[in-house]
Parts: C-alpha cells; sequence; structure tokens
C-alpha cells in the first residue's frame, strides 16, 4: 500500500479522539460540545486561524530538529534546548545591532539564533558518530543545561532592572519586530517555517546531497564503503535541524515577546518531537501536522473557559496522541518486515 505510511498515523489520530473522548467523558464534560469547542477555538473562525497559524509558525521549525536527523535513523529530542539558546542569541543580537537598521538586525539575529541552534544539535551529532554516546540522552540533557544558562543569564547579568515580575533581558526595540503577513495577525515566523520546509523537502528529494543523507540513514556501513564523509554528514544534518529550532527562537523573541525570558521555555521543542512523528518526520507533511497541533494549543484556553476544565487537557489530548503514534510506527514497521518475509 503506497499510502500506509501517511494512513497508519491517520488511523493513530483518530483512535486518540476517541480515547480522549472517554477521557473527557470521565472528566464529566459533554464530548461533543468539548470538540466542538476544540474546532471553534482552532478553526472556527478567521480570528481563530489567525491563533492557530501563529502557534503553528515555531512548531513547523522544532518539528524539523527532530524529523532531519531522523533520516539519519537518529532520534534527537533537543529541539527545546535549541529554542532556548536560539531565541537568547537572537536577543543579545539585537540588543547588540540597536542602532541598525530592522533588515541587518532582524537578519543577524536569525543568523545567530541558527547558529546557536545548530552548534547545540550538531554537537549532538557528533557525540554520536565519534565517541557513539546516545543521541536521545544527550539531546535531552543539553535541553536542561540550555534552560539553566537562560535562567541564570536573564536573572541574573543580563536582566532589565524594569522587569520585576518576570526577569528578562532588555527589549530588542519596536523598530526590530516581525511583521505580520498582511492585514492579519499572523506574524512572519509562519512564512519562515514554509519556506524552510518547501527547501528541506527539495534538498532531500532533489539534491545529491538528500541521497547521500537516505544512503547514510539505510546502512552506514555501505556508504562508508562508498567513500561518503558519514561524520561530516552527521553533523551538518543535526546542525541543520537544530539551526531549524534555533530560527523558532527567534522568531518568539522577535514576534511574540521583544525579549528573552523563561517564556521561551515553553514546550515547543517537546510538541516539535510529536509533530515530526505524525508526519513520519517528512518536510511537507509536517506543515499539516503543525497546524493541527498548533489549532488544539490555540483551543485550551475555550476549553478550559466554556467547560471548566484544567489547561493541562490539551497536554493530555497530546501525550495520547504521541502513545499512539508510536505504537502506529511499530505497526508499520512488523507489516514491512512481513511483506518482505513474504516476498
Amino acid at each position: 500500500m503506497p499510502f500506509a505510511p501517511f494512513l497508519i498515523p491517520l488511523v493513530a489520530l483518530g483512535l486518540s479522539l476517541v480515547l480522549f473522548g472517554g477521557f473527557i467523558g470521565l472528566a464529566g464534560a459533554n464530548v461533543l460540545e468539548v470538540y466542538q469547542s476544540i474546532y471553534r477555538g482552532a478553526f472556527g473562525t478567521w480570528f481563530s486561524w489567525q491563533n492557530t497559524l501563529t502557534s503553528a509558525a515555531p512548531l513547523m521549525l522544532t518539528a524539523l530538529c527532530t524529523a532531519l536527523p531522523a533520516r539519519l535513523g537518529l532520534i534527537v529530542i533537543g529541539g527545546e534546548g535549541a529554542v532556548v539558546l536560539g531565541g537568547l542569541a537572537a536577543a543579545l543580537t539585537g540588543l547588540a545591532l540597536i542602532d541598525a537598521s530592522p533588515w541587518v538586525a532582524l537578519a543577524g539575529m536569525a543568523l545567530a539564533a541558527m547558529l546557536a541552534g545548530g552548534l547545540l544539535i550538531g554537537l549532538v551529532g557528533w557525540l554520536r558518530h565519534s565517541r557513539n554516546v546516545n543521541e536521545t540522552i544527550s539531546s535531552l540533557l543539553f535541553n536542561y543545561i540550555s534552560i539553566a544558562i537562560l535562567s541564570f543569564l536573564v536573572i541574573g547579568p543580563l536582566r532589565d532592572p524594569e522587569t520585576l515580575n518576570k526577569p528578562s533581558t532588555h527589549h530588542i526595540g519596536d523598530t526590530h519586530m516581525l511583521g505580520s503577513l498582511g492585514e492579519s495577525s499572523i506574524h512572519w515566523g509562519f512564512g519562515y517555517g514554509l519556506i524552510a520546509c518547501l527547501i528541506l523537502w527539495v534538498l532531500y528529494k532533489r539534491t545529491v546531497f538528500g541521497f547521500a543523507v537516505d544512503m547514510v540513514g539505510g546502512n552506514v556501513r555501505a556508504a562508508k564503503l562508498s567513500g561518503l564523509p558519514v561524520g561530516r554528514i552527521v553533523f551538518l544534518v543535526c546542525m541543520m535541524g537544530g539551526a531549524a529550532a534555533g530560527l523558532a527562537g527567534m522568531v518568539e523573541v522577535a514576534a511574540v515577546h521583544g525579549r528573552a525570558n523563561t517564556s521561551l521555555n515553553a514546550g515547543y521543542g517537546y510538541e516539535g518531537i510529536l509533530i515530526a512523528f505524525a508526519a513520519r518526520h517528512h518536510p511537507l507533511a509536517i506543515i499539516p501536522m503543525a497546524i493541527l497541533f498548533g489549532g488544539i494549543r490555540a483551543a485550551s484556553g475555550l476549553m478550559q473557559r466554556d467547560h471548566d476544565l484544567p489547561d493541562a487537557t490539551s497536554l493530555v489530548l497530546q501525550g495520547i496522541i504521541f502513545i499512539l503514534i508510536l505504537a502506529s510506527e511499530a505497526v508499520f514497521a512488523r507489516l514491512a518486515t512481513q511483506r518482505g518475509s513474504k516476498s
């Protein structure tokens, strides 16, 4: 079945809705009304769509942080750390270029964020290839280290004295903020996410580099015998994934907060892992999946207000989806093995 790689995750999503409905019923809420509220809060109006697409912007970029290394067979979950360091680097660069033109400042912020996130995840790839350090564990630990660095700096040396309730760096300036798309409230971060997914799809499907990545992911030994620089490819692919997540941090600083603070640790990196698996690590499939989960995030407040449900209810839905998506991966792998043995 050529559509099996996409059909199985869709079935998993459908089962997730059924299980989540049971959870909602046990919580004492009307299941159909809750689903109606989710739809209304995510896609029911143009205002809802704007909130959904704004939430989807960083999710697309953080999903790439997991999806790109997955093409090499690596499970990297360090998107949250890359977002945090990328946002911090963007804020510091914006402050350093406070007197520069907006175009120069935004370009510098984007490059600094991508470099910070890219080096972090690139280090994960290097440790895996050269020292055989498990990439899942190392990237998870780097998340905690990155969050600790951010907290230390914004509470201590880089803190703006005027930010009493939420310690933050100084504001980068209104002229250095990202603008919106047309007359909407959707910022340019959504455009960055779309462009990144399209470029990386072309890179993987239409270039020699993409073929080399698939070869390394398929059989490392054969790739080495073919003369491919496996270590360099692993480092570059991981760095590209980290750069995408770092750019998400820049988007949060330049389009939402205007400064670096602990709000950068908003869980976008962890949600990106779920989106990458739901999309089966396909750059184009990440786009609709990010919009779907952006809608769930946008509708969480409506569920809380209209149905007296905890704000964490949307996290329960995401957890159910994640478990069933992982289970679907196992099912798909077993079906592929059975097909191979029969042939």
